[in-house]
């Protein structure tokens, strides 16, 4: 199997940190132009757990928890101002 090579991708909050090695060739296919390997890695962990809040929400079993809801809102928002467009426009779903 061939070598690739790789980049740490360094994610931290307040109380942790943990680390991540990503082949720099799929963060080259995956970013936009230019765009650096952590910006790439930020715009992707951004989709997962809006897609991940999305389905929590929407797609499972009962009502959601108001917090969850509040939480899907907040992800949903913060989605938006990132990408310049909302959640459904930019994967085709929505509700």
């Amino acid at each position: 199997m061939a070598t690739t090579e790789t980049v740490t991708i360094t994610l931290s909050d307040d109380d942790s940190s943990d680390e991540i090695e990503v082949p720099r060739t799929l963060l080259d296919l995956l970013g936009e132009g230019e765009e650096p390997p952590a910006a790439v890695v930020a715009d992707i962990a951004l989709l997962g757990l809006a897609q991940q809040a999305h389905g929590a929400v929407h797609h499972a079993h009962g009502d959601p928890d108001p917090d969850l809801q509040a939480a899907e809102e907040e992800i949903m928002s913060l989605f938006e101002e990132r990408f310049g467009q909302t959640y459904g426009e930019m994967t085709g779903h929505s509700h």
